[in-house]
């Protein structure tokens, strides 16, 4: 369609060009070969001319612009409609700005430069009016929601930041199905769509491992949409100028105004960092661990022994460690231990204990 919509203006212009110059070239001929005097109807003739000569001779001209319009038609399709929109009324402003420039100037004569003048200030002005449109859409949004009162603001800031963004190590892992499930995250659940992308590609990935991750987080998202009563939104937009997922995060958590959501410990950092509000996964894990103290009793089944000589190693139904000094002996045995220190690390809590019967003993 793009293709005959192009060589129907080359046609077209041929035809104007050879209908309005062609018959003062025919005169001009006409005097060197004596063609004829009269022809009827020689402006029709020089247009149908002109028409073929334009169409056929323009056919690589109309395959390179046929490309660049599809470049820029998938380019402008894979934007956001707010870029878009705004990117629209930047165009517009820089359009009325170069028309309001050239006012002034276009009575001056300049050779040669005047007669491009109007279509380099038009290009300029346009181009310059919807990138800065669209980098400044936030600052803009912002500069306009001024004039807004402050309990129409709070209340446009407390909705927002009911959206979660969820990354793609957060997917993986698999329990944000079960903590949404629980109810104790509200709100709105935001995938972005550079997150499916990269859970993709981990799924087509030539390593097994890698490959049962990514298939293991298209799971989790098939289960959060289908079976939790949880608001769930793909955002479709992307920023092509920032490379990295974790950049991108950030940048949509601070366009969208919400959380995200990781157990990522190195973007964990850079949100707070950048001033975004971070839910982390394995921070909440461990909150809700179950305190022990010093000299609480446990039972525990030492399933291996330790680093040190004579320690053994159990675990608790949530997976805190417990070593036990002195229970190598007691291997693949529940035992009763007692809880002499705490240790919290960032791998996790870890509980050092000692068998109950030593206890009595002494």
């Amino acid at each position: 369609m793009i293709k005959r919509i192009i060589q129907i203006f080359f046609l077209l212009l041929g035809g104007g060009l050879g209908y309005q110059y062609g018959p003062d070239l025919f005169e001009f001929l006409n005097s060197y070969l004596n063609l004829g005097e009269n022809i009827i109807g020689v402006k029709y003739i020089t247009a149908a001319l002109g028409a073929t000569i334009f169409l056929l001779g323009t056919s690589w001209l109309t395959n390179l612009l046929e490309n660049f319009i599809r470049r820029g038609e998938e380019r402008l399709i894979r934007l956001p409609i707010t870029d878009v929109l705004f990117g629209s009324m930047g165009l517009i402003i820089g359009l009325i700005v170069a028309f309001l420039l050239y006012l002034p100037i276009q009575n001056i004569e300049l050779p040669i430069v005047g007669n491009f003048l109007p279509l380099f200030l038009s290009v300029l002005l346009g181009y310059l009016g919807f990138n800065i449109a669209v980098v400044k859409r936030d600052e803009i949004v912002s500069l306009f929601s001024l004039g807004r009162t402050s309990k129409d603001k709070n209340k446009k800031e407390e909705k927002a930041s009911q959206c979660k963004i969820l990354d793609t190590s957060v997917i993986i892992d698999g329990r944000i199905a079960d903590v949404c499930q629980t109810g104790f995250i509200e709100g709105t659940l935001i995938i972005p769509g550079f997150v499916l992308e990269e859970l993709q590609h981990i799924a087509d990935s030539s390593d097994v491992l890698k490959r049962n991750r990514g298939r293991r987080g298209l799971d989790i998202l098939n289960k959060i949409q289908k079976e939790l009563k949880m608001k769930v939104e793909i955002y479709e937009g992307d920023f092509e100028e920032i490379q990295e997922v974790d950049s991108k995060l950030v940048k949509l958590a601070k366009v969208l105004n919400g959380k995200v959501i990781t157990n990522d410990f190195n973007l964990n950092k850079v949100c707070e960092l950048q001033g975004v509000d971070v839910l982390n996964i394995n921070d909440l894990a461990n909150a809700v661990k179950p305190v022990v103290l010093p000299g609480e009793e446990l039972n525990v089944q030492v399933i291996k022994d330790g680093k040190e000589h004579g320690q053994g190693i159990g675990y608790l139904d949530d997976g805190t460690m417990i070593v036990v000094e002195g229970g190598r002996e007691h291997i693949g045995s529940e035992l009763e231990v007692l809880v002499t220190s705490v240790l919290q690390t960032s791998a996790g809590r870890m509980i050092f204990a000692k068998p109950k019967m030593l206890e009595k003993a002494l």
